[in-house]
């Protein structure tokens, strides 16, 4: 998907930042603060995809499908 890249910045980011955490307990409050700057970050680039499939929707009267794993998930909870 086209917000891939930002998944695995979010990804990768997470888990430094756990580490760094759990290697000094003091750095917790602002580890926090940025893992959840990121993850807000990455949710930006999941509206983004979602803003732009409408458009092309709206421009070609065609569904593109920029963001598979959300359509696979809501797939899977409808049954």
């Amino acid at each position: 998907a086209m917000d891939d890249t930002v998944d695995g910045l979010y990804t990768q980011i997470f888990r430094e930042l756990l580490s760094f955490m759990v290697e000094d307990p003091h750095t917790t409050s602002r580890g926090l603060y940025l893992i959840f700057a990121a993850h807000n970050l990455e949710r930006i680039g999941d509206r983004v995809t979602n803003i732009v499939e409408r458009i092309l929707f709206m421009a070609s009267g065609e569904m593109h499908e920029l963001n598979p794993k959300v359509s696979k998930t809501i797939t899977d909870l409808m049954g």
